[in-house]
């Protein structure tokens, strides 16, 4: 069965490395070989998964305005009747993406209120995974089943990478993406880190403490770093314009408590 998956696997590359390099020729061209017809959408899209192209990009050098370009499309808005909040992109796997949230966000989570718009345009029915005791994270699932392979294709997953956590400093750049709030339009703010790990009394917890604008509605989004790195959760905001963020390590051990070695964390 290994074996099969492999050569499975192989063929499946093998596409998408020759897409590549048949895209210039095709003003010359009709199309790609008989052949590799007999690949599908979804093998295609298991490939992307598995080579990594879902994930989005991050820079060399840190601009906030690029770098919110890339990362926008893995941050959605949870929808629960007439409460919002935002989602993280956290994982795709071949039938189901993962997203992480607030669990106090999830407090008001009903299976049938509650769903998932993505900035794509599309609007999913999703599941509660859990909500972990540790930090205020909680995930909800959205089959994969529910689109078409064409749109999984569009949907992409947060960069995340622990040691661009580490390597963030007092004073560096950072910035928050808005999936919707009050504004009902995606935006980004611009701000500061100003210590990664400060424990704010308020959520009894150790938080990226920050200096940028927040608003209700965006508990549960991305907090980035210059380059695109997920870096922490957007938790909570003052009139001051100091925000806290659940920081990177915690939202890993919160994945670990409560998804990993489930059926949403094939």
């Amino acid at each position: 069965m290994e074996r099969k998956r492999r050569a499975r696997m192989r063929r499946i590359m093998a596409y998408i490395c020759l897409c590549i390099l048949w895209e210039p020729c095709t003003a010359k061209a009709a199309g790609p070989p008989h052949l590799i017809q007999t690949v599908t959408e979804r093998d295609i899209y298991e490939g992307l998964l598995a080579l990594g192209y879902l994930e989005t990009a991050a820079l060399d050098a840190p601009d906030c305005g690029t770098a919110y370009g890339n990362v926008r499309d893995c941050i959605v808005q949870i929808r629960m009747g007439n409460a919002n909040g935002s989602g993280i992109v956290w994982k795709l796997t071949d039938s189901y993406i993962v997203i992480a949230t607030n669990r106090h966000v999830l407090d008001y989570w009903t299976a049938e209120r509650g769903y998932v718009h993505f900035p794509q345009g599309f609007d999913m029915d999703a599941r509660l995974i859990g909500r972990s005791d540790r930090a205020d994270v909680g995930f909800v699932a959205v089959d994969c089943g529910l689109f078409t392979d064409e749109e999984l294709m569009r949907i992409k997953y947060a960069r995340i990478d622990e040691a661009a956590y580490e390597a963030v400093e007092e004073g560096d750049e950072m910035f928050l993406v808005d999936a919707g709030s009050a504004r009902r339009q995606e935006q980004y703010y611009v701000g500061s880190v100003g210590d990664k790990r400060r424990y704010i009394e308020e959520f009894d917890a150790y938080m990226l403490y920050g200096h940028c604008f927040a608003e209700a509605g965006m508990s549960g989004g991305g907090t980035f770093d210059g380059r695109g790195y997920l870096i922490g959760m957007t938790t909570g905001g003052t009139a001051r314009d100091e925000t806290a963020s659940v920081p990177l390590p915690d939202l890993l051990a919160a994945y670990e408590e409560v998804v990993q070695g489930t059926v949403y964390d094939d």
